[in-house]
């Protein structure tokens, strides 16, 4: 079925979809890039934008889909690092302030804002506890300060009532409340669709964007590549290569020292926690300087977590949330709260893998990461830095590792830069510290709806695709409408109905709306490429 002619991308030449793929995987075989980036989460897309954005020819590619990874299992936090700035990783925290300022003010802001949080003063948290912590959210505001974040974009902290703690936060128990210490940090609309706007302006700058196309090999002038969806196996030649892969970067390099941890978070359905207007910083007993986050999203439902435990083994595409992070996390959740939350209350839970560079590994240029050795082997992954490294292969491929998702930029103009370098590449500076991403709408746009959260200076043209017809204005669990999953299939690479349903949108965190949501992604797949 063909609709008619509609508005546009915000961004000429930054549309992905299965006809873009096709022409752009058949060029590939017969080019020599400049670039070849391997993993397409938010250091790999952000990578691609880099190169892209200095001119150099770029091919991206990812085993499955943009954000398939670890990219869409994080907090959706975009933060200033004061946890590492309590452990005296001031280089961390400064940099973690400086690349939230950007997303801000310059690149993402219609995908970034300041969300409020609330750690509750309960008979747990003592006085001196409390003044602590203040004295580190005050820290943390003089990083925003020092990185040129102006507080309009980003409030102070401040030590509020018990009332109006209960305002913010309804579902506290207020027994023994003294009070809130109220902060504020950076907070993603969706993280996976950071990495669908990265890989749209990079596409818009000329890089092939290639999903479905799983790395078998890498040396340092390309890769051995499968086109999954066919099982043909070709090779891209580059001049230099980027392995972005995360905590998957071991399996094609295996001299990398990867230490995974997971962190799981719960999905609690709206109703769970109804007058819930601010995020929590809940302590997690017997740990000075930890808390578990519970997080209002944008869609109603709250997501409570996260865990940092080491995992062993074979790394797995999907990780699962285990039972006893579940049990863990309950029980930090119910230790603020009036009335607790019970196992059948949970609707869904989710795992994400981070990459983190064992102590003692190689560092940049192969050196190592100046972690000082913390958190090795036997040791916790919570111990381990999350400053990120970059390795290089004997061969020459340039792998980065550690880092968090605040930081993929630099990370990825870290990357870039030595790729240029130790390849020999004529290339500018890095400009995507100051380059708009698709959808780019000024801070403090007025009329910010649902849409415009998601979509940004694009929600106009997704409303127009539902008003031409009225069957796309439907709404699916979590208020998506069947408009979104359309233009998701034309212009966000979009090519089966998990990457509509647990991706493009994150209705599939919960089973039961997934399967209530399946009969309109697959009527999208056919009507977007009708």
């Amino acid at each position: 079925m063909s609709s008619p002619a509609l508005p546009g991308p915000s961004l000429p030449g930054s549309s992905l979809n299965a006809a873009r793929r096709a022409r752009e995987l058949a060029e590939a075989r017969g080019l020599v890039v400049d670039v070849l980036v391997v993993g397409l989460g938010a250091t790999g897309a952000g990578a691609a934008l880099d190169a892209a954005s200095r001119g150099l020819s770029v091919a991206a590619i990812d085993a499955c889909d943009l954000a398939f990874g670890t990219s869409r299992w994080s907090s959706k936090m975009i933060h200033g690092g004061l946890r590492y700035l309590a452990r005296g990783q001031v280089g961390v925290a400064g940099e973690s302030a400086v690349e939230r300022g950007a997303l801000l003010a310059r690149t993402a802001p219609h995908l970034v804002r300041a969300a409020p949080y609330l750690l509750p003063l309960t008979p747990r948290v003592s006085r001196v506890q409390a003044a602590t912590v203040m004295a580190g959210y005050r820290l943390g505001d003089g990083l925003r300060a020092a990185a040129g974040t102006p507080r309009a974009l980003l409030p102070g902290p401040a030590r509020i009532s018990a009332r109006r703690a209960l305002e913010l936060a309804a579902p506290l128990a207020p027994d023994g409340l003294r009070g809130a210490l109220l902060s504020w940090d950076g907070r993603l609309s969706d993280d996976a669709r950071l990495v669908v706007a990265l890989a749209r302006t990079a596409a818009a700058h000329g890089a092939r964007i290639l999903t479905r196309c799983r790395a078998l090999a890498l040396a340092g002038d390309g890769a051995e590549v499968r086109d999954e969806p066919t099982g043909d196996v070709f090779t891209i030649r580059a001049r230099s290569v980027i392995n972005a892969t995360g905590v998957w970067a071991a399996g094609l390099d295996p001299d990398i020292p990867l230490r995974p941890s997971r962190g799981t978070h719960l999905v609690l359905r709206p109703e769970s926690l109804p007058g819930l207007r601010a995020g929590l910083h809940v302590p997690i007993p017997g740990e000075g300087n930890r808390f578990a986050l519970v997080l209002p999203q944008d869609d109603g439902r709250v997501y409570v977590g996260l865990t940092d435990e080491p995992v062993d083994g074979p790394v797995p595409d999907v990780p699962e949330a285990p039972e006893e992070d579940v049990t863990f996390l309950l029980g930090v959740l119910n230790s603020v709260l009036a009335a607790g939350i019970r196992r059948e209350d949970v609707a869904g839970a989710f795992a994400g893998l981070r990459p983190l560079l064992d102590a003692g590994g190689r560092g940049r240029d192969g050196r190592t990461d100046g972690s000082g050795g913390r958190g090795g082997k036997g040791g916790r992954t919570a111990d381990l830095s999350r400053r990120h490294a970059l390795l290089v292969s004997p061969g020459g491929a340039v792998t980065v590792v550690g880092g968090k998702l605040t930081t993929y930029r630099r990370m990825a103009e870290d990357a870039v830069d030595l790729a240029v370098r130790l390849r020999g590449l004529t290339a500018g500076a890095s400009r995507t510290a100051r380059l708009p991403l698709v959808g780019y709408l000024p801070p403090g746009t007025a009329a910010r709806g649902r849409l415009e959260a998601r979509y940004g200076a694009e929600a106009a043209a997704v409303r127009s695709l539902a008003a031409g017809d009225p069957a796309l204005a439907e709404p699916l669990p979590t208020g998506v409408i069947g408009a979104e999953l359309v233009w998701a299939v034309r212009h966000e690479g979009a090519l089966d109905a998990g990457d509509l349903l647990d991706r493009r949108t994150r209705i599939g965190l919960v089973p039961e709306d997934r399967a209530a949501a399946l009969p309109a992604a697959l009527a999208a797949l056919e009507y977007g490429t009708g």
